[in-house]
């Protein structure tokens, strides 16, 4: 078995449509607006990665059973920088500021910031990050943010 989708409760479908398809370019592959269903389904050559469910009324909590967060792979360090960039350019909340290694020493590490209902998200690369100074002055990021 392999993950199929991840799918997300949002509260404003447009807003966060918008966030996805820019920050991931993904496409839209479904969407409606239909009274009482309202969602999204993003992707890439037809096939589904995530759905948007307009359905909260409140934004994410860490404090609550559920996703802790979404993680994304990159190519190379040189994709996560520009990714951070973009990211950052488009005003989303940053978790730590510039890239933040999984643990002391590791090789894999990236960007953790917010989607705009707080959804926990990373853009990492499993190599390459060695040479990086870390950011985070509270420790690893792997986990604990």
């Amino acid at each position: 078995m392999k993950t199929g989708h991840v799918g997300l409760n949002v509260k404003n479908l447009k807003k966060s449509l918008l966030f996805y398809t820019d920050v991931f370019g993904l496409e839209t592959i479904r969407e409606s607006n239909e009274n009482g269903k309202i969602f999204a389904f993003l992707g890439h050559n037809g096939n589904i990665t995530i759905t948007l469910w307009e359905q909260s009324q409140t934004e994410f909590s860490k404090n609550h059973s559920g996703l802790h967060h979404l993680a994304f792979e990159a190519d190379s360090i040189e994709v996560v920088k520009s990714m951070e960039k973009k990211v950052v350019s488009m005003g989303a909340k940053m978790i730590y500021h510039g890239i933040t290694s999984h643990e002391e020493g590791s090789e894999s590490g990236g960007i953790f910031f917010l989607d705009p209902d707080g959804i926990r998200l990373e853009i990492y690369t499993p190599s390459g990050i060695q040479s990086h100074v870390d950011n985070n002055s509270e420790g690893p990021a792997c986990g604990f943010f």
